[in-house]
């Protein structure tokens, strides 16, 4: 029974091919030497405990719109004056409401570093991301060979890019920690495929990672206890959206879950 992510990733194949014949591998580069400078979004991150990556979302498959008074420009400035270290902005049209041109509104509204997040499968959507003006991409294990994690993460760090790679499970993990160690690690609590959260999925993963890698915990944080359970466990570092993006204020919702940073 196909799944939500074999769908995403069906019209992501499809969306690559319009792409392509729109706008060529030449044009994009060209796109890129015109693009604002890189924020280093590792560096922000890793100089902040706990380290927050807030994220701009308006949508998600599993529950519909979120926050239906959007704008990006607005949430980017109250995450960046409530603490975080950097956004995650989504740019996948037909399942999260996404736009490219989101993470240029929120990058414009404040000097946070963004994340690209969508679902890459080629490394045309790794330089696309640059040209979009994006710090960080993500490249999710479960959604990829270990060809093209290699090949999209070499791509990412050739264009000052920065890489979050995200895992699920243990054999994800092992997978991911096979690429350059300058790649970020993620844990999603999220089962992709049920769309299921389960906050185990971070504490158990983190056993299995060398002490000397950073482990971002994603998806279900929703209250100070969570936040608590994490750091208790030597987990400093987040990202998190739905649980702003559900409240009036994205800031205050920062600040409830995670106190004045």
């Amino acid at each position: 029974m196909s799944t939500i992510l074999d769908k995403i990733i069906d019209r992501k194949i499809e969306e690559l091919a319009i792409r392509r014949k729109e706008r060529t591998f030449y044009d994009l580069e060209q796109l890129v030497q015109a693009a604002s400078p890189v924020r280093g979004f590792a560096q922000a991150l890793k100089a902040k405990q706990p380290g927050v990556i807030a994220e701009i979302k308006k949508a998600s498959p599993s529950k519909g719109v979120i926050r239906a008074d959007f704008d990006p420009a607005e949430i980017a400035q109250q995450y960046e004056e409530a603490g975080a270290a950097c956004l995650s902005v989504l740019t996948d049209i037909d399942f999260f409401q996404g736009a490219d041109e989101n993470i240029l509104i929120a990058r414009q509204n404040c000097n946070l570093p963004a994340l690209r997040k969508d679902f890459l499968i080629d490394p045309y959507n790794v330089v696309e991301a640059r040209a979009l003006h994006a710090d960080c991409i993500l490249l999710i294990v479960a959604s990829l060979s270990d060809q093209q994690l290699e090949e999209m993460s070499k791509t990412a760090f050739e264009h000052g890019l920065d890489v979050l790679v995200e895992v699920h499970d243990e054999k994800e993990l092992e997978r991911a920690l096979l690429l350059d160690e300058r790649c970020l690690l993620g844990v999603n609590n999220r089962d992709l495929k049920t769309f299921k959260v389960d906050l185990n999925n971070s504490l158990r993963i983190k056993k299995q990672l060398p002490a000397s890698r950073l482990l971002i915990t994603e998806s279900g944080i929703a209250t100070p206890q969570d936040v608590a359970l994490m750091q208790e466990n030597q987990i400093h570092h987040f990202l998190v959206g739905e649980s702003f993006m559900k409240q009036p204020r994205p800031d205050e919702a920062f600040t409830a879950l995670f106190g004045k940073l």
